[in-house]
């Protein structure tokens, strides 16, 4: 989450109490504004409910619309049931499995299930867990990667030969920068070099050496949307291990991808049927169709994940094994995931996801039609696509498009690309499930109502790139 200082956002040299509206008070209309609380400190008392709920409320109407964020691959619509449910689990404490059994259940076979959809060797066999997020999956992952390293590397680490690394492209999400920074793990980006915007398997298997703890590979970058490809590295480490005797395991980043990928490109070999391929992590608050936060990290089976990293606990009752970065956490979400794969099976994700996809794609070859704009990706991976202005177009840039388009509501990032192509400046949009033809239709009116005045100005008005827009994983 950010990180934020407790400082007066405002700049207010005096702190001005929340002005209040008399209809607030439920019983007398002017109850409320005699009890205006503060902002930055607790107020004395407490206040009526409906008081506090309407400050609240009224002051996040200015967020943005969530079905209108392009910039997000996070879940922004499920079903009334879906929120019923959550609503039902939020006060269960994931991590007590003792007092809530059946949560707990759930959280096995949803574990299950992912493991056959991996196809993994034997889904029985397979081990893993929910987490917050992807970003927590990965991180164990890492950890155990690392764990693994140092138990075959005992006789020399630690030791200043023996700094373990990690591989992987320079267009991972910023997860895999935290990891290897909070576990001293020494990062081997391969660059982006011309049309190809993800990790290269030869270059990746050239960076590996004797410290490698394994090569992150991304099913789906959050750069471009396209898949990285995670056979044709496994072949490369393949023949690195026959060249000299290294056995370099693969992790597949798949928070987006592998809730894509075993719905509507079957035969695409990415997963457990991949021997090298010894762990896997999901979003299910991306493509898995929840709100969020909820993520999954599996293994291929117990012995890619070293036991002595699960941790044993009692205290809440029973004998509980937990591997987790995070202690306390809501079981509404693994309920919500549980009811998702429960309602749709693979034909209803299928579904979903072929419609994502086809909305992308339609939605690509628009703006390609309009003139002004080029392709990246056209979104026949992810249901994702990238476009930058064309080489002729001088009086406008992307940044000057996302920012007229948050005008109408609609959030789209702009954004440059990591080394080596930090001179490549792309919009992208992220089409997920609730984000339908009609809101297309509504997208590429507006894109198009936009440009006569883009055309017409004298020149890009954005100086500063890195302040124009976030990029927004």
């Amino acid at each position: 989450m950010p990180f934020h200082r407790s400082e007066d956002p405002d700049g207010d040299s005096k702190e001005r109490p929340l002005a209040v509206n008399p209809f607030y008070g439920e019983a007398d209309p002017v109850g409320g504004m005699t009890e205006a609380p503060p902002k930055h400190r607790l107020a004395e008392g407490p206040l009526p409910p409906m008081t506090a709920y309407q400050v609240v409320h009224d002051e996040l109407m200015l967020d943005g619309n969530a079905r209108l964020n392009l910039a997000t691959f996070v879940t922004t619509w499920m079903e009334p049931q879906a929120d019923v449910l959550m609503a039902e689990c939020r006060d269960k404490n994931m991590i007590d499995k003792d007092e809530y059994p059946r949560t707990a259940t759930l959280e096995r076979r949803c574990v299950a299930m992912l493991a056959d959809l991996w196809h993994a060797p034997d889904p029985t066999a397979a081990v893993g867990c929910s987490t917050t997020g992807s970003s927590e999956a990965c991180m164990l992952a890492g950890m155990a990667l690392k764990r693994r390293w140092m138990k075959k590397n005992g006789d020399r680490y630690p030791s200043p030969d023996a700094r373990p690394n990690l591989v992987m492209g320079v267009n991972v999400q910023v997860c895999w920068d935290k990891f290897c920074n909070f576990w001293e793990v020494e990062a081997r980006q391969v660059p982006m070099e011309g049309d190809r915007f993800h990790l290269d398997p030869e270059a990746a298997a050239a960076l590996c050496d004797e410290n490698t703890i394994g090569v992150v590979a991304v099913l789906g970058s959050t750069f471009d949307g396209s898949y990285e490809p995670v056979a044709e590295l496994c072949a490369a480490l393949d023949a690195l291990q026959e060249r000299t005797g290294l056995d370099i395991p693969v992790h597949v980043d798949g928070a987006s991808g592998g809730m894509i990928a075993p719905f509507i490109d079957e035969d695409l070999e990415w997963d457990f049927r991949l021997p090298r391929v010894a762990s896997i992590n999901t979003s299910g608050h991306k493509y898995g169709l929840v709100y969020p936060g909820v993520g999954w990290a599996l293994w291929r089976d117990a012995d890619a994940l070293p036991e002595e990293l699960v941790f044993r606990v009692n205290y809440l009752g029973g004998d509980m094994p937990t591997f987790a970065l995070n202690f306390s956490r809501p079981g509404a979400q693994v309920a919500a995931q549980y009811y998702t794969f429960l309602r749709l099976g693979r034909g209803g994700y299928r579904a979903v996801q072929q419609a994502s996809r086809d909305v992308a794609r339609g939605l690509a070859e628009r703006v390609e039609a309009l003139g002004d704009f080029r392709l990246i990706t056209r979104g026949d991976q992810l249901p994702v696509f990238t476009f930058t202005t064309r080489d002729d177009v001088k009086a406008y840039d992307v940044f000057d498009v996302s920012r007229r388009l948050r005008e109408r509501g609609w959030l789209v990032p702009a954004y440059t690309f990591p080394a080596h192509r930090e001179d490549l400046a792309v919009l992208r949009v992220v089409c997920r499930n609730g984000f339908s033809a009609d809101l297309a239709d509504l997208f590429i009116a507006d894109l198009r109502r936009l440009l006569p005045e883009l055309r017409s100005q004298p020149h890009p008005f954005t100086r500063d790139r890195e302040a124009a827009t976030g990029f927004h994983h």
